[in-house]
């Protein structure tokens, strides 16, 4: 079973002319969800990538990098949206299609020098995990990978990370928007 039929298209959402890849149909189905962290933990258990822990972006991130953490027996560090952390954090802001948003991470949750596998669901325009990317850094941390489950190439994300000297990696891809 691919990963891809697993996931629902949804049109003209959140705006006309998108097409929302909503993963929630993958992780709902136990083969699916299964099959996402065996591939993943399959790539990353090699050791070619070497990373200390996994870094999630809020929210399916959580999901994905929950799960991954525990079958390779790494630490998870959540990155958050603006208020939701109760320690000493960092935040960064960044632009959106729409607008500004604002993430953080807690100020101790990476060390200098601590090697990352940062996660995510779905790789569009690469703003959050850009943004991600830049709080692992400003707290020293260095980003080994990011890891997605779905990229969509023809929206630039990949191409605008890769640009900044990042390692991508997607289970799977669609074209368009």
């Amino acid at each position: 079973m691919p990963i891809k039929s697993k996931i629902r298209t949804i049109p003209d959402y959140p705006k006309k002319g998108i097409m929302f890849r909503d993963i929630t149909t993958l992780i709902k189905d136990p083969v699916g969800f299964r099959l996402v962290i065996d591939q993943l933990t399959q790539r990353y258990i090699k050791g070619d990538v070497q990373f200390d822990v996994i870094v999630g972006i809020e929210s399916r991130g959580f999901i994905i990098g929950g799960a991954l953490s525990y079958t390779l027996g790494k630490g998870f560090v959540p990155v958050r949206k603006s208020g939701k952390l109760p320690a000493e954090k960092i935040s960064h802001e960044y632009e959106l299609e729409y607008g500004t948003d604002t993430i953080e991470m807690h100020r101790d949750s990476i060390e200098k020098g601590t090697r990352v596998l940062l996660v995510d669901d779905l790789l569009a325009t690469g703003g959050t995990a850009l943004a991600s990317a830049t709080l692992v850094e400003k707290l020293g941390g260095v980003v080994a990978e990011m890891a997605f489950i779905v990229n969509l190439p023809d929206v630039g994300g990949e191409k605008r990370l890769k640009e900044k000297g990042y390692g991508i990696f997607s289970l799977t891809e669609f074209e368009g928007e």
